[in-house]
């Protein structure tokens, strides 16, 4: 029960803060355009310097753990695979929205979650393997996410033919990508043990704070129900493989492998925690809809409250965590 009431309390402040978007868009508080304005900001300075304090601020060097990060890179690698081949067969005709699918279906809330439930449960000062599972996974979905939307967005299936220029594209794409940008200088900063000072790291901080409760607004502003009705299908089908599919195929294996507590309870959060904000923000730069992608997000952000709790209960069960 205390899992459930701490699932719940993570979570659904996130949801309501989409359907306070919503409703500011409902009473024309919120314009469109605006909201657009929102998604640049976040996606530019305040997303990336959230990531940057939240990597340079852990101690990567003293708690390295090959194993585990290889097995949260190769489980998020699969994961990928897994969710462009299901994209194919949910949406055959589509590419732009399977370049949606593919991002919103594997990509978690694994950076804002993962220190969250380990601290919940084993206490202050145990977040080293929430961070060596950042290492294996965050950067991964990023680079995937930048590859898989730039290569099927409305103006990359335009610009097809011109297959080297569609690759200096995707590669200049990543190499400037600012979610990139922060997440890597973060992983070198933490790693040369450079200090913070406290001016500068609170400026830094509370900028990056913004990020998704500014992020989560403009998603609810720019949400149109009789779209997402439309693509109800595809988000379910997404929704039941970020919240159940991923967990079931891998967590079994992660067992198999030898990963107890803690490292569980990481991949439990990395395989099966919401769908990011991040995904909408990074989609409606580089091209698509959204609509998808938000209706995505809302569906898991809602439901892991629930399924995260199941999955840690049977854990606890097993008295593998």
């Amino acid at each position: 029960m205390e899992n459930l009431i701490f699932s719940i309390n993570a979570t659904l402040p996130i949801f309501l803060l989409m359907v306070l978007g919503y409703v500011l868009s409902l009473l024309k508080l919120v314009s469109r355009d605006f909201a657009k304005q929102l998604n640049s900001f976040v996606f530019k300075i305040a997303l990336p310097f959230e990531l940057f304090v939240d990597m340079a601020g852990q101690d990567f060097a003293s708690a390295w753990n090959g194993k585990f990060v290889l097995f949260c890179l190769a489980a998020t690698f699969l994961s990928i695979c897994l969710a462009a081949l299901i994209s194919r067969i949910v949406l055959r005709n589509d590419r732009a929205e399977r370049g949606e699918f593919i991002q919103v279906a594997y990509r978690s809330s694994a950076a804002i979650l993962g220190v969250a439930f380990i601290q919940n449960i084993y206490g202050e000062g145990h977040t080293a393997m929430a961070a060596l599972m950042m290492i294996g996974s965050v950067p991964l979905y990023n680079i995937f996410a930048v590859i898989v939307l730039m290569t099927t967005a409305q103006d990359a299936q335009q610009q097809s033919a011109d297959r080297q220029s569609l690759v200096r594209k995707t590669v200049l794409g990543i190499v400037t990508n600012p979610i990139l940008l922060g997440i890597f200088i973060g992983f070198a900063w933490s790693l040369l043990r450079l200090p913070l000072p406290g001016i500068p790291k609170k400026v830094i901080s509370d900028v990056g704070k913004m990020a998704t409760p500014l992020g989560l607004i403009a998603m609810g502003a720019m949400f149109d129900p009789a779209a997402a009705r439309k693509k109800a299908g595809p988000a379910i089908v997404a929704s039941l493989m970020k919240l159940l599919v991923l967990e079931a195929v891998f967590l079994p294996a992660a067992v198999a492998f030898g990963f107890r507590g803690q490292q569980l309870v990481a991949l439990t959060v990395m395989l099966g925690s919401a769908s990011t904000v991040a995904c909408y923000v990074m989609a409606t730069s580089m091209g698509h809809e959204g609509t998808l992608t938000s209706s995505t997000v809302m569906m898991t952000t809602a439901g892991c409250s629930f399924s995260l709790a199941l999955w840690l209960y049977i854990l606890k069960s097993l008295a593998l965590i």
